[in-house]
């Protein structure tokens, strides 16, 4: 007998996804353990041309993702652009959150801790927005899409997603600035590992939880 599944309105599930999500990237950066993959590229042209804000950046970084899948699936598709709406709304919960995450305490053992707590809230999160079937933040909507193009595993195209976004920071800093910037331990563990978390989590999200939204009103089997 098929298990029933709780279903649950992608509207709220990525709500959820980008308050947890901003969360998640801001407690792993105070966690000193580095900057998270998908922030490392803008961060990195910020750095070497400081004349536009991380801000500014980081939307160009998207325009390119957004341009990229365009010309993967060969025709403009309005939903793509919702993106940017959920990218603004991220940044702004971003800027909520450093409010009081910037006045936790640090030490060794709490550090530890935060890098922890943030990269599951990170994988949940991800795995959430992924299923909400809405538009999602671009560098969260480029590994999903390309792995819908490319028929390749979701993990196998995050962990690729993630590895060149820190390979391009690596170059750009060490060949610009002259030493490596925003690379911690912890921004290596999670780009090699954190594509696979993501699909664990979302395996389970499968199995227990369907969702439905204002584009696709229909719960799949």
């Amino acid at each position: 007998m098929e298990q029933k599944k709780t279903v649950i309105r992608g509207e709220a599930a990525l709500a959820l996804a980008v308050v947890i999500n901003s969360l998640g990237v801001l407690l792993m950066l105070h966690s000193g353990s580095g900057i998270s993959a998908i922030s490392s590229v803008p961060y990195a042209f910020q750095l070497v041309l400081p004349k536009l804000t991380l801000g500014t950046w980081t939307y160009l970084f998207q325009a390119l993702l957004i341009a990229v899948l365009m010309i993967l699936r060969k025709k403009f598709i309005p939903s793509y652009l919702f993106s940017f709406v959920v990218g603004f709304v991220f940044g702004e919960f971003m800027d909520l959150h450093e409010l009081w995450i910037t006045k936790l305490p640090l030490n060794i053992p709490l550090r530890i801790l935060y890098f922890v707590l943030s990269y599951v809230i990170i994988c949940f999160g991800i795995a959430l927005s992924n299923r909400c079937k809405l538009p999602i933040i671009p560098t969260d909507l480029f590994p999903r899409e390309l792995s819908d193009i490319t028929g390749v595993p979701y993990a196998k195209i995050k962990i690729g997603f993630d590895v060149t976004c820190l390979a391009i920071t690596a170059c750009m800093t060490f060949f610009f600035l002259g030493r490596i910037y925003g690379l911690g331990i912890g921004t290596i563990v999670a780009a090699f590992t954190m594509g696979k978390g993501i699909a664990v989590i979302g395996n389970w999200m499968d199995k227990k939880i369907a969702f439905v939204s204002v584009l696709q009103p229909e719960r799949e089997s």
